[in-house]
C-alpha cells in the first residue's frame, strides 16, 4: 500500500459499473491506489458494493467522496439508471467516516479536467484551449452526463453540475423524426439522453431494422413479441467491421446527434472547449472523425465561425470519474481546513 498519510475512498458509480480506489489526502497528487471495477448487477445496493471493495483492500478511510449518476441536491439519492437509493446522512454513519462528499458523476469528471494529462486526450479540432473556461463537459454512457468547468488554473477552478442530457431531444431531417417519433411511442418523451447512451445505440439500431415501437421497453439482447434489441457493443462493432447497414447507419447517426448536442453545449454554456467522456466515444474516435459529427458541431447558422475556434477533444484516461472524485475531496478538505477556525 503506497503512502501513509490519511487515506480517501473515492467512488464513480455509474448505472452499470461502480469503480472505486484510495488516494492518499496528504500526498502531493491525486494518484489513485487500488482501482477496481465492480459491476452493479452484483450487489443490492451502493454500500454493499463499497464494502465489498473495502473489504477486499483491507482498508477503512475515514474520508469518501462518491460521484454518482443522479442530481445531488439533498440528503436523499436515487440514481437515474439504476434502482439504488440511500441516505447520505446514513451511509456516513454506517461506513464509519468522518466525512462523506457526494457529487455528480460528470461533475466529478469536470473536476478530473484540471489535472488530466496531454495523452489522457485525444484532440479532434479546434485551438488548444484547454487551459480556461467555461468548458463543457458531455458524454454518451449508460446515460449521457453534462456539467461546466469554470474558471482557470490561476484563479482557480468551480464546476457546475448539470441534468442537460435530460431536455428534450431536438430531431433534424426525417430519419431522426422517425427516431424521435419511435422513441417517445415507446417511452413517452424523447430526451436527449434516450438517444446518445448505450441503450439508445440498441433502439436506433431497432428503427433502422424496422424493429416497431412497443408499450414497454424490451432491453437490449432480450427477445420479444416484436423483434428485440441488439447489445450497443456488439452494433458498434458490426458498424466498425462495415458489414452490417444497419449498425452503419445507427453508429453515424449517433455520431451526427452527438455533433449537434456538442454544439448546443457550447452556446449554451459560452464555452471555449468541449470535453467528451463516458464510455462509449473512446471505443471509434476515428470513426467519430470520419462522421457527419463536426459538420453538425458547426451548423447553428449564424455562428459558425464562433464554433469554429472551439477546441473538441475526447477523454480516453481510464478512470476519469475516480480522478475527479479525488481532485475534488482533496479540493473539499482544503476549503474545511481553511474555514476551520
Amino acid at each position: 500500500m503506497k503512502g501513509t498519510g490519511r487515506l480517501a475512498l473515492v467512488g464513480d458509480v455509474g448505472g452499470t459499473n461502480a469503480r472505486f480506489a484510495l488516494v492518499d489526502l496528504d500526498a502531493s497528487d491525486c494518484t489513485l491506489q487500488q482501482a477496481q471495477t465492480l459491476r452493479n448487477d452484483d450487489f443490492a445496493s451502493l454500500q454493499h458494493a463499497i464494502e465489498t471493495y473495502l473489504a477486499a483492500v483491507g482498508q477503512r478511510p475515514k474520508y469518501a467522496a462518491i460521484a454518482v449518476a443522479s442530481p445531488v441536491s439533498a440528503d436523499e439519492i436515487r440514481l437515474t439508471n439504476r434502482a439504488w437509493s440511500f441516505s447520505q446522512r446514513e451511509m456516513q454513519a454506517s461506513l464509519g467516516l468522518d466525512a462523506l462528499h457526494v457529487i455528480n458523476d460528470f461533475g466529478a469528471i469536470a473536476w478530473a479536467i484540471p489535472t488530466l494529462q496531454p495523452q489522457d486526450y485525444v484532440r479532434l479540432f479546434g485551438p488548444d484551449n484547454i487551459k480556461t473556461g467555461p468548458i463543457s463537459v458531455l458524454g454518451p454512457g449508460t446515460g449521457l452526463g453534462v456539467a461546466l468547468l469554470v474558471g482557470d488554473a490561476a484563479k482557480g477552478w468551480n464546476v457546475v453540475a448539470t441534468e442537460g442530457g435530460h431536455v428534450s431531444f431536438a430531431p433534424v431531417g426525417d430519419e431522426e423524426r422517425m427516431i424521435e417519433q419511435w422513441m417517445t411511442a415507446r417511452h413517452g418523451r424523447t430526451s436527449t439522453e434516450r438517444v446518445l447512451c448505450g441503450k439508445g445505440i440498441s433502439e436506433i439500431d431497432a428503427v433502422y431494422r424496422g424493429v416497431p415501437a412497443v408499450a414497454s421497453s424490451v432491453g437490449p439482447g432480450e427477445a420479444g413479441m416484436h423483434g428485440s434489441l441488439r447489445d450497443p457493443a456488439e452494433i458498434v462493432a458490426a458498424a466498425l467491421d462495415g458489414h452490417d447497414v444497419a449498425a452503419r447507419q445507427t453508429l453515424a447517426r449517433f455520431c451526427a446527434m452527438l455533433g449537434s448536442v456538442a454544439g448546443d453545449c457550447v452556446l449554451i454554456h459560452g464555452a471555449h472547449s468541449v470535453v467528451i467522456a463516458g464510455g462509449i466515444v473512446p471505443r471509434f474516435i476515428p470513426f467519430l472523425r470520419s462522421s457527419a459529427f463536426r459538420e453538425r458541431f458547426l451548423m447553428k447558422g449564424r455562428y459558425v465561425a464562433y464554433l469554429e475556434r472551439i477546441d473538441v477533444r475526447v477523454i480516453v484516461h481510464p478512470n476519469p470519474g475516480l480522478l475527479g472524485a479525488a481532485t475534488a475531496i482533496r479540493q473539499f478538505q482544503i476549503s474545511t481546513a481553511e474555514n476551520t477556525p
